[in-house]
């Protein structure tokens, strides 16, 4: 039997993740308690219910929702994603989660999320451009180059960026590419926007295995997740030399303890539409990949995949997460308890953000970068994030989440602390 990506519970639990793995940093900080109650809670919650017209003439409701979590730092920043999972308490916790990202890696944004409770492969091209032109003419009054710069996320992608770049202008009257970043090259996007998260991961994998004492060892990689952030991933490690031995998506994976041949994998991916039957691999299901025989799983999926009743049997000596909160707090406690090294989401999936920052500054600048460039800028910001969350893990005795939570709370909290609180 085919498992799927393990979410219904967890998800629906992702903000008392978020608030709880704050909660412990700011034990550690020990700041001052009306600094700490002012940064648990969101800025602003948008919730709209709007009509759109599908192909056969119905009009259909949906709902979608933004949230600014935190806009000390600068405009709140964050993707918005297409998904029947959505939920308001999911998009608060993916907020709060982007506001210590961005401070992480020293960004000058704070966090936002949005989404819309819809399946994207429900619809056709024609009905998720009407969703997302209505979806974005909701929150005009939110969104600007200067307030709110959203990006894709899961179910989104380049064209829906296009689409509220266009609907935004249109509303303004002149052509506007900062208003979002993830955007096609040829209306002020980035090189290397689209491989920046992947990449990332593996930037960040390469400096943990550095720093653990395992860079001239064999290592073999599963990764859970074969969409942007997965394939990216697995590709730039395949070309570093590693051995990708398993890969998964939302129907199954394919495992090969030799290492996975990923540019036949990906050949073999687009003309299926699925991973499951590679020749010369093995199909096992999303729940076999993470408790597979590796050196290092990276969970590039959903929330809440490594919980209390897998993490006991989890074999990998290191987890880099790839995707966003893949594990509870109760996970969390029984890795570090058996010495798994975990490499937190809001350090190894930075890379994403990094680059539509890159994306963000060039559009505003009309100044754009060649690839080479995105790529070097984007290694020095990781390494540096990477190098103050590990002196902060050092310093205070803690594991890598916590302390790269206590690196970001405690930018956000000294910047706000020199504002001063309004009025």
């Amino acid at each position: 039997m085919v498992v799927s990506y393990n979410h219904t519970h967890e998800i629906e639990n992702a903000y008392q993740t978020a608030l709880a793995q704050y909660d412990r940093a700011v034990h550690k900080l020990e700041l001052d308690e009306n600094t700490a109650e002012y940064m648990r809670w969101p800025r602003r919650e948008f919730t709209v219910n709007f009509p759109v017209r599908r192909d056969d003439g119905r009009i259909e409701m949906f709902t979608g929702y933004r949230v600014h979590h935190n806009t000390i730092l600068g405009p709140s920043k964050g993707g918005i994603r297409y998904s029947t999972a959505v939920t308001l308490d999911e998009v608060r916790a993916l907020a709060m989660w982007m506001t210590w990202k961005c401070a992480l890696v020293n960004l000058p944004y704070g966090g936002a999320k949005g989404g819309v409770i819809v399946d994207p492969k429900t619809m056709s091209q024609t009905e998720l451009e009407r969703l997302t032109r209505r979806y974005t003419s909701e929150l005009i009054p939110l969104i600007s180059p200067h307030s709110d710069i959203p990006a894709p996320d899961m179910g989104t992608n380049a064209q829906t960026m296009a689409w509220i770049m266009d609907t935004y202008s249109m509303t303004v009257g002149y052509s506007v590419p900062a208003i979002v970043t993830g955007k096609p090259i040829n209306i002020g996007g980035s090189l290397g926007r689209n491989e920046a998260t992947g990449r990332g991961v593996i930037v960040c994998m390469m400096e943990a295995l550095k720093r653990q004492g395992m860079a001239n060892q064999r290592i073999r990689i599963a990764i859970q997740g074969f969409g942007n952030v997965g394939s990216n991933a697995a590709l730039y490690a395949y070309e570093q030399g590693f051995d990708v031995v398993a890969v998964s998506d939302v129907v199954g994976g394919i495992y090969n303890e030799n290492g996975l041949d990923i540019p036949a994998v990906e050949e073999h991916y687009k003309a299926n539409k699925g991973l499951t039957n590679f020749p010369g691999s093995q199909n096992i299901t999303n729940e076999e990949l993470l408790l597979i025989d590796c050196d290092v799983l990276i969970p590039a999926a959903m929330e809440g995949q490594i919980t209390e009743r897998n993490a006991s049997q989890v074999k990998a000596k290191m987890i880099i997460e790839g995707a966003n909160g893949p594990t509870t707090t109760e996970a969390d406690d029984i890795l570090n308890e058996r010495g798994v090294f975990i490499v937190p989401d809001v350090l190894a999936n930075s890379g994403g953000v990094i680059v539509s920052y890159f994306e963000w500054v060039q559009d505003i600048q009309s100044f754009f970068w060649d690839v080479e460039e995105v790529y070097r800028q984007l290694e020095r910001i990781m390494i540096k994030a990477y190098d103050a969350t590990a002196q902060m893990a050092e310093n205070k005795n803690t594991d890598m989440r916590t302390a790269a939570q206590m690196v970001a709370i405690r930018r956000v909290a000294d910047a706000l602390n020199t504002r001063g609180f309004y009025p």
